[in-house]
């Protein structure tokens, strides 16, 4: 009996280490999907589900469709040409260096909001996991919700000074991992009509005020600009080179997929539990309070795990975007051990604490920080459909397909940033 339980955990223990080492492999993907897939997606993916079903189906496709032809476009460039994103732009277009600074500041102020809803969100999900059990710690809310955004943000920033690659992998990889199960579990509980599901694929917006920036909410955090332009640095130091054109392929494929996988299950599942039920989601305990008596309070708390993990998987990437981008402009090479890296990613510790600081409304500052994402992406598109056309590059000679869906990215992501602005202004 003893050598039969010995064989079972070692069994179970192959098969932990198959599955993480699986993970590891896509490991530029798994920060693609760090990047992608945080609190801010979370939130816009309830508040879509809630408000409008799955009417934004087709916004959610379309921007992973995009989302992965850039993934795929920005890797494979960088295969080919050995040049990264902001270091080719900056050398190849014209206007470049004005260009690649405009996108620095652009994608770093959208990316350093997303942090700030971030940690807000994060820090208040452990706040209301811990007033389940202790009741009196919600007389102390505040200063509760303040400590565990420094002790979280403190210990996030640890781990990045340490400066290994390999390791920012391990981690976002067992997040992720956490995140993409918690969410399809919860999803097995609650699921909307197959009907509803096709509607949701046509192309539509609902006529409703807010809509417009829910949609650009939801493009800003799908379609992230920081996603495609850190894809060189994070193959780099993956070490991958032109021998391994296929495995980056897969990865691009493979993360757009989870993408969308991962965000319509959060959808779904607010779709079928809360569409029609006039719900407010204003405050993190409203996701849960809204969502208990379809699915019980046992998968409540499976839901809470993969939002948890979705806004820890996220605070690495964010952290590093600017310090990433800056190495990037000067010398195409990953920066994770300069004095540089280290005080910047410490500067943006310190904003991310600005929610628990200042006592903002963490849903809606969550939402209202994933907006300023898409103002950056037009620029960015172009500035890869441009490099992407190089001649005597020594890329791909079959573009033809790909040129089509960037130029139609292009174009939605035009129409997405107007139609918030017209909200945000109206």
């Amino acid at each position: 009996m003893k050598n039969e339980t010995n064989g079972d955990s070692t069994n179970k223990k192959s098969w932990i280490k198959k599955l993480f080492r699986f993970l590891l492999s896509f490991g530029p993907g798994i920060f693609a999907i760090g990047y992608t897939i945080g609190t801010g997606s979370v939130t816009s993916m309830i508040v879509a589900g809630n408000s409008f079903g799955m009417d934004l189906l087709w916004v959610l496709f379309f921007s992973c469709l995009f989302s992965g032809v850039l993934i795929y476009v920005s890797g494979t460039y960088y295969l080919s040409t050995g040049e990264t994103a902001l270091f080719a732009v900056r050398s190849h277009l014209p206007w470049g260096k004005f260009i690649a600074i405009a996108i620095i500041i652009a994608v770093g102020i959208g990316q350093w909001n997303s942090l700030i809803g971030i940690l807000g969100i994060t820090s208040n999900v452990v706040f209301e996991i811990l007033v389940i059990n202790f009741s009196g710690l919600e007389a102390y809310k505040y200063w509760v919700v303040l400590g565990l955004a420094i002790l979280i943000i403190g210990i996030f920033y640890a781990l990045l000074i340490q400066g290994n690659y390999s390791m920012f992998e391990k981690v976002l990889a067992l997040f992720v991992s956490l995140m993409g199960l918690s969410f399809i579990f919860t999803l097995l509980f609650v699921f909307p009509l197959p009907a509803d599901i096709i509607r949701g694929l046509i192309p539509k917006i609902p006529q409703v005020e807010g809509a417009g920036i829910l949609i650009a909410a939801f493009v800003g955090t799908t379609m992230a600009a920081a996603t495609f332009l850190s894809r060189p640095l994070f193959i780099q130091g993956k070490g991958w080179t032109k021998d391994d054109f296929r495995i980056q392929r897969n990865d691009s494929i493979i993360a757009a997929l989870l993408i969308f996988t991962i965000s319509g299950s959060i959808m779904a599942v607010a779709s079928g539990s809360l569409y029609g039920q006039g719900n407010e989601i204003t405050h993190v305990l409203d996701m849960s309070g809204a969502l208990e008596p379809s699915v019980g309070k046992f998968a409540v708390s499976i839901f809470f795990a993969g939002t948890l993990s979705a806004g820890l998987s996220s605070i690495f990437p964010c952290l590093m975007i600017v310090p990433l981008m800056l190495g990037d402009f000067n010398s195409g090479k990953l920066d994770v051990t300069s004095r540089r890296f280290k005080i910047i990613t410490g500067v943006a510790s310190v904003l991310a604490l600005s929610v628990p600081v200042f006592g903002f409304n963490p849903v809606q500052g969550q939402i209202f920080t994933q907006v300023f994402n898409v103002f950056a992406l037009p620029l960015v598109v172009i500035s890869f459909l441009l490099l992407w056309n190089r001649k005597n590059a020594g890329l791909p000679t079959n573009r033809i397909m790909t040129n089509i869906i960037m130029v139609t990215a292009f174009v939605f992501s035009i129409i997405i940033m107007v139609n918030g602005l017209k909200d945000i202004f109206s």
